[in-house]
């Protein structure tokens, strides 16, 4: 008898809603995590007795994130995934499928290289820089479209302008960010320097008036 006859007609309705729902927090979790690594980094440029108590915050969060939510959420869609699989399993003949698969393999590298960062971070071996990581950070984006677009479109996936579109709109958005965040770095940057000019000026008038 065919494994797909073995589960109960709403098998297959109750694997879809509780994968979309592990999709979601995976996802959620995956894109706040990168996230904490940048704060984690950016630290560094605090006053220095703040640097360590600021650290050790992000790193405690980002492990909370990680085992309680982004993993948990990993775990609830891949073993719904296979639920899905075993009730139609003539979906492992179709090449979209197949793609598909590469990508969810590329993303739960993605997922155990987040890790990897997290141990690093926690070690103050991590040699990754804010911008790196926020590039980094855009990567789930990308994969979210991609395997979206294989689940609504199958083996008829579209290669036209509109396609195009989408992945331009996408890497705007990625761009986007990562202008903002130079931006953002460069503006707080003058205000430090503007703020130490001012310091140096009232310093160099209040010696004035003492000599004087």
């Amino acid at each position: 008898m065919s494994l797909a006859f073995a589960w109960p007609p709403e098998a297959y309705l109750w694997f879809k809603t509780l994968h979309i729902v592990g999709v979601v927090v995976w996802f959620a979790g995956l894109f706040y995590l990168v996230r904490l690594f940048i704060y984690h980094r950016e630290a560094e440029e605090l006053e220095p007795a703040l640097v360590e108590p600021f650290q050790q915050q992000y790193a405690l969060m980002a492990r909370r994130l990680a085992n309680i939510i982004t993993t948990p959420g990993m775990v609830v869609a891949v073993v719904c995934a296979a639920g899905l699989l075993s009730v139609n399993p003539s979906w492992l003949q179709q090449g979209w499928m197949h793609a598909k698969l590469a990508f969810v393999a590329a993303l739960l590298a993605y997922h155990a290289f987040c890790y990897r960062l997290m141990g690093q971070l926690q070690q103050g071996t991590c040699r990754w820089s804010p911008k790196q990581l926020r590039a980094l950070n855009e990567l789930p984006t990308l994969l979210l479209v991609i395997v979206v677009m294989l689940v609504v479109f199958k083996n008829q996936f579209p290669t036209g302008a509109a396609t195009w579109l989408i992945v331009a709109l996408v890497l705007f958005m990625a761009a986007s960010i990562q202008l903002y965040a130079r931006w953002r770095r460069l503006r707080a940057e003058r205000l430090r320097a503007e703020q130490l000019a001012a310091e140096q000026l009232a310093v160099a008038a209040g010696g004035g008036g003492a000599a004087a």
